[in-house]
């Protein structure tokens, strides 16, 4: 996909693009750059599952950390307090699956952030 396509977009921690839509889902390639990670954050419209398409992951959800490996995959509550990290040297590629009502970026409560985004 273009990296000017409006369902592609860049972030500090590397980037996201949506691959499909659908009634109440979204499905999105998410790429962590190496030593970097989201911030801690909920959702209140939304619950999602990560699988693990390349790399390592490090996801915390409500305090509870978990280290997947390729292929295995993880469900995020809706309203859990999560976040995802990529602590390796090599890029690590997410695919998301959401599902809800309402799936806008703007659907993210921020608790911690390496970026001072609000």
């Amino acid at each position: 996909m273009d990296k000017l396509d409006k369902n592609f977009d860049t972030r500090p921690w590397g980037s996201f693009e949506v691959i499909d839509i659908g009634p109440n889902y979204q499905v999105k390639r998410i790429t962590v750059l190496p030593g970097k990670r989201l911030s801690l954050q909920s959702h209140k419209h939304r619950k999602e599952h990560w699988i693990v398409a390349n790399g390592d992951a490090e996801v915390e959800i409500d305090g509870e950390i978990k280290n997947l490996k390729i292929s295995q995959s993880i469900d995020i509550p809706l309203g859990s307090i999560h976040r995802l990290s990529n602590n390796t040297n090599s890029e690590l590629i997410i695919i998301e699956i959401q599902f809800g009502e309402y799936l806008g970026e703007d659907d993210i409560i921020r608790y911690e952030d390496d970026y001072s985004r609000v």
